[in-house]
């Protein structure tokens, strides 16, 4: 592209060089965004987990719980929040399935709110209304280092894949847990419990993706009146 720039008077020469350097100097005092990313490590007697996330990310992901369902779930989780996700979980799943599931949301909710590092500038606030056929679910969340879970749905069926569907509450209420964020989920309406279970995911991903965006008139600055969260 060609631009010409044509200046009457050495006066508006000036005036335009004047401005020019005034431009260059605002973006000289801006300090540069730094990446928020993490990675964690998380070992247990039951489980060890390693877990990188990358908060300003495009939703890629490679995820490995040796659950098949649950991996599902995750991948919705990395690809409708942006949040660029590698996880590896090994667990004692030749008990149960519940540790490596609760871990997984303890190690996953750790890594997000190490990687956010300071809440300045973010929106906090955020939530998604998840249609998904014949299901509707709302999710509602509070980036504010007030972990708390209001858990409303209720599924038809015990298992999903190899899940018990009673660790879905069990993950969520670890990763609110972890990484101090209120959550809210009530599903509406629904009759398809995989549909209500990915709807859940879905809503958080998206609400996550909202409350964690850099708000520009704010970025300096934590959303709360008491100026901490």
């Amino acid at each position: 592209m060609y631009v010409e720039i044509y200046l009457i008077s050495s006066s508006s020469k000036i005036h335009f060089i004047d401005i020019f350097l005034n431009y260059l100097y605002s973006l000289l005092l801006q300090k540069p965004h730094m990446p928020r990313k993490a990675k964690i490590n998380r070992k247990t007697k039951e489980t060890n987990i390693v877990v990188e996330a990358n908060i300003d990310g495009k939703g890629s992901y490679k995820i490995d719980t040796k659950i098949g369902f649950l991996n599902h779930m995750l991948e919705q989780l990395s690809k409708h929040s942006l949040i660029d996700l590698k996880l590896q979980a090994k667990g004692d799943t030749h008990i149960d399935l519940h540790h490596t599931t609760e871990d997984t949301g303890i190690a996953l909710g750790e890594c997000i709110k190490k990687a956010l590092r300071s809440s300045k500038g973010i929106k906090r606030f955020a939530h998604a209304l998840i249609p998904m056929d014949e299901t509707l679910t709302r999710v509602s969340i509070d980036i504010s280092n007030r972990p708390y879970l209001i858990w409303k749905v209720k599924l038809k069926v015990e298992k999903l894949g190899e899940m018990d569907t009673e660790l879905f509450k069990e993950w969520f209420q670890a990763f609110s847990q972890a990484a101090g964020i209120t959550l809210h989920i009530e599903n509406i309406y629904g009759d398809n419990s995989h549909h209500i279970i990915e709807s859940c995911f879905k809503g958080l991903a998206r609400s996550l993706r909202q409350a964690l965006e850099i708000d520009p008139r704010i970025k300096n600055k934590i959303p709360s009146t008491k100026g901490t969260l």
